[in-house]
């Protein structure tokens, strides 16, 4: 055996994972709130970068920067158009990266019903009287201050409490609830951490719980229920023997209740009433938060010939372009060689972001537009015409990646004239039929609960007799998938739900 050296030649291919790629995955999969984030976040860091306010007349006209570049061709397109995967932005492309795009980004690629129109009605004597500062405040600018449960509870601990050392103790206590009023740690341990005795701690929780809402600073469900009742002087040996047997009481086992709090049915149905009126969860009306909406990325609307027009919702979009004139004047104005690499590096990352954001908005359209191509008789039939659809249909129907799809439909919603969806909600996996066509999941777990919401309460389904109707209609299900289906659903089963009607009559 001998050992030589040589020279050879070998070719291979393998992809590269660059960072301006990276940056493009990593904004195709951001929700539209996190992507605004993002954008923000470049503008403060890189120079190159800047909003585009320029005001949209709404007509050909354009109020543009000469040094912006060409503008995106916003045109409403036909909903046939928007259909075709052919008419699609960078349709067609081996490589979606390398397409010559404008450095200007305004978020106008969506095409039909875009609205630009922001600034009209702003000439004119009226304006001039108002001054520029006319905008109108956020939503939640005009929001009263909430008044927290904290607040309330020291409004009450002040009057009710007079050592110091007990208003110490209060204040622990009140630091120590959930947000439904629970108290969440043991006395022992807050009596040990302020070194002073547990009687102590005990007397003060019990003055405490007598604060308004009743039934604040329980530790548990029966506390809770407890402490409201005797609020109302309703606490008695037959309350008490109903609280500790709660868990009966969610079986609907009305016999063994009766035998237990020593009452016939009729009492015990006007026990149960008053419980039911009770809060369990007494602080939830305090220290709200502000609810936020969530914004839909895609809107679908019936068109004048009853096809759907697919466009992206302006308002998510965020509206950068690269400001060319200022990188001439900076870069013609370098000093050495690392300011010119950091103009350069600048502008170069500038303009990859206006092109990944350009390339985001072209590819979430692309797939919205097939997805609802794909699942129409749902938007026209409701979901008992959802079709069974997976990431993959999707992929080879648009020529793209599968976890292409994936990224695109996360965090992603779709606001249609049947209600605003989630993406993936559009997926689901698919059930034979005994014909030997497809199901999706959903629709026939919206079959399920359908059924059983229209069953009468002396002929209750059972699983085995819900699979019976569900093969007679052509769905091949097995009795466990149906179980699996209603749990999911937190339906109870047929037991229990023929308990809760008896109760109920």
């Amino acid at each position: 055996m001998s050992i030589t050296q040589r020279l050879d030649l070998r070719q291979s291919q393998n992809l590269v994972m660059t960072p301006q790629l990276q940056q493009a995955i990593k904004l195709l999969q951001l929700s539209s709130q996190d992507l605004v984030a993002y954008v923000e976040t470049e503008l403060e860091q890189n120079p190159m970068l800047e909003r585009d306010d320029a005001t949209r007349t709404g007509r050909d006209e354009e109020v543009r920067d000469p040094y912006d570049g060409p503008a995106v061709d916003a045109a409403r397109t036909d909903s046939a158009e928007l259909l075709s995967p052919d008419a699609m932005p960078g349709a067609g492309s081996d490589s979606p990266l390398d397409t010559d795009y404008s450095n200007t980004y305004d978020g106008e690629i969506a095409g039909p019903g875009a609205d630009f129109g922001s600034d009209r009605g702003r000439s004119g004597p009226d304006f001039a009287q108002r001054g520029f500062d006319d905008d109108l405040p956020d939503l939640e600018a005009t929001f009263s201050e909430a008044r927290t449960l904290v607040d309330h509870l020291e409004d009450q601990l002040q009057l009710d409490l007079k050592s110091p050392v007990e208003k110490l103790i209060g204040r622990h206590l009140i630091d120590a609830l959930d947000g439904n009023g629970r108290l969440v740690e043991d006395t022992a341990d807050i009596a040990e951490r302020l070194g002073c005795d547990i009687q102590l701690v005990d007397g003060v929780l019990a003055r405490m719980q007598r604060f308004d809402p009743p039934g604040l600073f329980a530790r548990s469900l029966q506390e809770c229920l407890k402490l409201q009742l005797e609020d109302k002087n309703r606490f008695d040996p037959a309350m008490a023997a109903l609280l500790d047997n709660l868990d009966l009481l969610a079986r609907q086992e009305i016999g063994k209740l009766c035998k237990l709090c020593g009452v016939d049915s009729e009492d015990l149905i006007e026990m149960v009433a008053e419980i039911r009126a009770l809060d369990p969860r007494p602080a939830a009306a305090f220290g709200f938060e502000d609810t936020q909406p969530v914004v839909p990325d895609v809107l679908v609307s019936v068109g004048p010939d009853g096809d759907w027009l697919i466009e992206l919702n302006q308002d998510t979009l965020p509206k950068v372009l690269v400001n060319e004139r200022y990188y001439a004047t900076v870069a013609a104005s370098a000093r050495d060689k690392t300011e010119k690499e950091f103009i350069a590096e600048r502008f170069h990352t500038a303009n990859w972001l206006v092109k990944s954001l350009q390339q985001r908005a072209t590819t979430i359209l692309k797939v919205s537009t097939e997805i609802v191509r794909q699942q129409s008789g749902f938007l026209r039939h409701g979901v008992g015409h959802l079709k069974p659809l997976i990431l993959r249909d999707i992929a080879e129907a648009i020529e793209m990646h599968e976890s292409t799809v994936s990224r695109v439909t996360s965090n992603k919603y779709m606001a249609t004239p049947r209600g605003l969806f989630e993406l993936k909600y559009f997926f689901t996996t698919a059930i034979a039929g005994t014909s030997g066509d497809t199901h999706s999941a959903e629709s026939v777990r919206h079959r399920i609960k359908t059924l059983i919401d229209a069953e009468a309460p002396d002929a209750v389904l059972s699983d085995d007799r819900l699979v019976e109707m569900l093969n007679d209609e052509g769905i091949d299900i097995a009795r466990r998938t149906v179980a699996k289906y209603r749990e999911a659903m937190r339906i109870p089963s047929s037991v229990q739900r023929r308990r809760q009607k008896r109760a109920a009559l």
